[in-house]
């Protein structure tokens, strides 16, 4: 295997070396360089042997510099090759019931371990080769992200429906061995990786050295899953006994390992109508992504900066959009900031979604254009807050393709991207 380079950083090591784009690179040190993870982890040395291939010439440069300096070197893409896609048709798949008609870019299922180990995305295991397997105990990349469902194979299979699927939980003992950080997820599904088998797989995740968290996510239903296997919605009672199991679990933890190490998402307490645990039982909240904790740490976060951050210096009228789930929260931390700075006029509006459906809940797939729909002729004030994971990276686009420039002027408003988080949204409602 070989890597095109495309450019070389100006005054960089491998441009000392007279490096250029166009050039092969074949290997450092003697190893083969195949992607980013290979590049990452031989560069860092001190003294590099970098092999590569000038018009079908094989050609090395030897090459000092310190651990902490790049070589230089550009690639067409980040990963250096094709990113990997999942193998997978899971019952549960959220991408699987996407309407047709949206961005591309949507429509891929990821399932690569590079990205697990530079962003945190989760993979099935399902996907790695042996070589892959053995790479990531030779370079020791921790921790890893890991979607389990469940520890019974059999079921697994089925959920998955991939018959290597159970095979591949051997993969977690291999790098548990090797002393690498585990984390792992489990999308539950009513009736099949509920009750006694959450119960096993809990318990089972739980006995490995190197496990930091396991959450339970439940799982995300659209209006658009014709043709797809029949799943119920979880309800206030299926949703407590999710987190009644998932506390016998924590408790014996806490009296076994000193960690709780299982946690369920925030969903489930809002489905079942139970209080949510105090921010402190989350550690330093390792799954905030799956919706882990993000309610108690926003709560704390915000209720910090009203201690520190003075009223606005103006009268203020705004207004901020969020997701059902997430309306009780934002209105009660508003209605806070209302009381302590008497000069801001602040409106919560919980949009809901009727673009994938009402069982979906989340801000983060809220869409443009039920935001339109929802707010059209309401007094918005000077500046409508919406929160960043609205928005696709870039920052300008909802899921719908909706830009926030038309929102603005589907809404005659000023529009104003704000951070998730509590002391953010409280800087947010004081303009500063």
């Amino acid at each position: 295997m070989a890597v095109k380079i495309c450019g070389v950083e100006k005054k960089s090591p491998a441009a000392k070396k007279r490096i250029k784009a166009g050039d092969t690179l074949l290997k450092i040190n003697g190893n083969d360089i195949v992607d980013v993870l290979d590049y990452r982890f031989y560069q860092g040395e001190t003294e590099l042997t970098l092999t590569f291939l000038r018009r079908e010439k094989e050609k090395q440069v030897k090459i000092k510099k310190s651990e902490d300096t790049e070589l230089g070197l550009i690639f067409d893409s980040y990963l250096m090759d094709a990113q990997h896609s999942c193998k997978n048709k899971c019952i549960f798949c959220f991408i699987d019931q996407l309407p047709k008609g949206m961005r591309d870019t949507l429509y891929f299922k990821d399932d690569d371990s590079r990205l697990s180990f530079l962003f945190g995305n989760y993979i099935t295991l399902t996907n790695l080769t042996e070589h892959e397997v053995e790479r990531i105990i030779k370079m020791h990349i921790s921790p890893v992200n890991i979607s389990v469902h469940t520890t019974n194979p059999e079921l697994r299979c089925k959920m998955m429906n991939n018959r290597f699927a159970g095979d591949t939980l051997g993969i977690i003992k291999r790098f548990d061995d090797a002393g690498i950080r585990l984390n792992f997820q489990l999308v539950l599904v009513p009736g099949y990786n509920d009750g006694e088998e959450l119960r096993r797989s809990l318990k089972d995740l739980s006995q490995y050295k190197n496990v930091e968290c396991i959450a339970s996510v439940p799982v995300g239903l659209t209006r658009f899953r014709d043709g797809l296997t029949k799943i119920e919605p979880f309800n206030k009672e299926t949703a407590a006994a999710v987190i009644d199991i998932t506390e016998e679990i924590a408790k014996e933890n806490k009296e076994r390992f000193g960690n709780r190490l299982v946690y369920a998402a925030d969903e489930f307490y809002l489905k079942a109508e139970r209080q949510m645990p105090h921010y402190l039982e989350y550690g330093d909240f390792p799954q905030l992504d799956n919706g882990v904790g993000m309610w108690s740490l926003f709560e704390k976060e915000a209720d910090d900066a009203l201690l520190n951050i003075d009223e606005p210096k103006t009268n203020r009228k705004i207004s901020c959009v969020t997701g059902v789930a997430a309306y009780p929260l934002l209105k009660a931390t508003v209605d806070k900031a209302d009381l302590k700075w008497h000069n801001l006029e602040c409106e919560v509006y919980p949009i809901k979604n009727n673009f994938f459906g009402d069982k979906i809940t989340v801000a983060g797939l809220v869409t443009g254009q039920d935001i339109m729909a929802q707010l059209k002729d309401k007094d918005l004030g000077e500046e409508l807050l919406v929160p960043s994971n609205m928005l696709r990276f870039e920052r300008d686009l909802f899921l719908d393709d909706v830009s926030v420039e038309e929102l603005e002027k589907a809404l005659s408003v000023k529009v104003k991207i704000t951070e998730p988080d509590g002391y953010s949204f409280i800087c947010s409602l004081a303009d500063i």
